[in-house]
């Protein structure tokens, strides 16, 4: 005779293969699951259900289902209800679905809402089918669609599993939400290095090194040793604090104090560390210093800093040595190229249950309008001078001004401040790369209408706030 526990532990199993034999009906716990009249046990029905997905099963599903439907009890019933009730906020609610739905095939298949839909049906999602769900997430940088995961994640047998737990937290940062990061971090019951290390790459890919190094701190305190890829973490943090010294103490002390060698990836993270802070002649005295030859990357990376803050004599002498090291790329800028493909700039802004799309090249005459025509006098008044280097038509100097100023990102930015709440973060999503001279009104529009701006590029996240980027103005 099956019991409850016996029932659990064959529903919990990670391998769902169906008996060779086609008599699924004598299934000893499938039987006891199916004919127990406790409401505890729909989640397992469900699951046991899912296991008969082989060929050789088909036959017996759907008797089995039939079989669940008809011996439903008034209070499993109940116990469904409830569990749809709570399920009402997601979409798909309105459609019945079969319940052996191959949730990560649709995952793969860049179907992520449709998979969401399902579970919100009753599909029952396995170990697989929850990580292929977060990687998707992650590949779409959508905040709303990772929270929906989440929650029915909390929802099953996987909710303290290690493995999903760091994927949430790792996925979390991709979309530039470090407090659901650390919500999650915090309430693992087992942290590994590595969940450390995704939680201070996280901090720094979103401007907050100082939170990043203070988790360093913390790891140490609890007895973790450091290893090559916490000094890699460490020096990301360094490079978005902008702390210099810090980062130059803790590359000396890799070898110092703990044994490690640096190797190139660690010599990079020195040069992002001077690079980002605009200290270019040491960068390349660091350059100079290295304990072997520079690598391609390297002198781009040096090239690229030397570019954001202007130094044009730098720049010229890292393209050199760029060409030296790779030959390949003259052939490659001599060889004629097609015409390339021009995209429009299209920014979302990310709402509750709902994105809505902006162009700049769509004409604007509503409120949202007249609200970025508002905040345009109001940034003047703050300091804000319009950049209109980065208008390429040839038009007037009254007419780039007035392009600038209609910009998409800045259009979601306005429709935001009129269609939500005061105080509440807005979240941007760009298509291609914001320009210098947005990203200049974006902070001061931060500092006046004392909101964070979030908004994602082509390259990274952006946190606007209090005039402030969490760039440090270097993308």
């Amino acid at each position: 005779m099956a019991s409850l526990a016996s029932v659990q532990q064959a529903a919990n199993t990670t391998t769902f293969a169906a008996p060779r034999t086609n008599q699924h009906s004598h299934s000893p716990h499938l039987s006891y699951a199916l004919q127990s009249p406790r409401p505890s046990l729909t989640f397992y029905k469900s699951r046991l259900l899912c296991s008969y997905r082989t060929p050789s099963a088909r036959n017996a599903s759907p008797k089995i289902y039939r079989r669940q439907k008809h011996q439903n009890p008034p209070n499993e019933r109940k116990f469904n209800d409830n569990n749809r009730s709570n399920n009402d906020h997601l979409p798909g609610n309105a459609t019945n679905v079969p319940l052996d739905v191959d949730l990560t095939s649709l995952c793969n298949e860049g179907k992520l809402k449709e998979a969401i839909e399902c579970m919100s049906q009753g599909v029952f999602a396995d170990f697989g089918a929850f990580g292929a769900l977060l990687d998707s997430c992650g590949n779409l940088k959508s905040l709303e669609m990772v929270k929906k995961v989440h929650d029915f994640l909390r929802r099953s047998p996987f909710a303290s599993d290690i493995v999903l737990n760091k994927k949430l937290v790792d996925v979390y940062g991709k979309c530039g939400s470090m407090k659901d990061a650390r919500r999650v971090f915090d309430k693992m019951h087992k942290r590994d290095m590595s969940s450390w290390h995704l939680m201070m790459k996280g901090c720094a890919a979103n401007g907050e090194g100082d939170n990043g190094l203070s988790l360093f701190q913390q790891m140490k305190k609890l007895g973790l040793r450091p290893n090559e890829e916490t000094f890699l973490c460490v020096l990301a943090a360094c490079a978005s604090a902008g702390t210099v010294e810090e980062g130059l103490l803790y590359f000396e002390c890799m070898r110092s104090e703990y044994g490690i060698v640096p190797g190139i990836d660690h010599y990079l993270g020195v040069i992002d560390v001077l690079g980002t802070a605009g200290h270019l002649y040491e960068a390349e005295e660091f350059v100079e210093r290295m304990p072997f030859e520079f690598t391609v990357p390297g002198w781009k990376a040096i090239r690229n800093f030397a570019r954001a803050h202007g130094d044009v004599e730098l720049e010229d002498r890292a393209e050199e040595l760029l060409v030296a090291l790779d030959p390949s790329d003259i052939s490659a800028k001599k060889m004629p190229l097609p015409p390339r493909k021009k995209y429009s700039a299209t920014n979302m802004l990310e709402e509750k249950n709902r994105i809505s799309e902006y162009r700049s090249t769509e004409s604007y005459k509503g409120a949202g309008y007249d609200k970025a025509k508002g905040l345009n006098g109001q940034m003047r008044e703050a300091g804000y001078v319009p950049d209109t280097r980065y208008v390429l038509h040839d038009i007037d100097e009254e007419a780039k001004e007035q392009a600038l100023q209609y910009h998409s990102e800045r259009l979601a930015i306005a429709y935001g401040l009129i269609s939500t709440p005061a105080r509440q973060t807005l979240r941007i999503m760009k298509n291609l790369r914001i320009c210098g001279d947005c990203h200049n009104a974006i902070k001061i529009m931060s500092k006046i209408v004392g909101r964070e701006l979030i908004v994602r590029d082509n390259k990274r996240f952006h946190h606007f706030k209090d005039g402030k980027c969490s760039c440090r103005d270097y993308w």
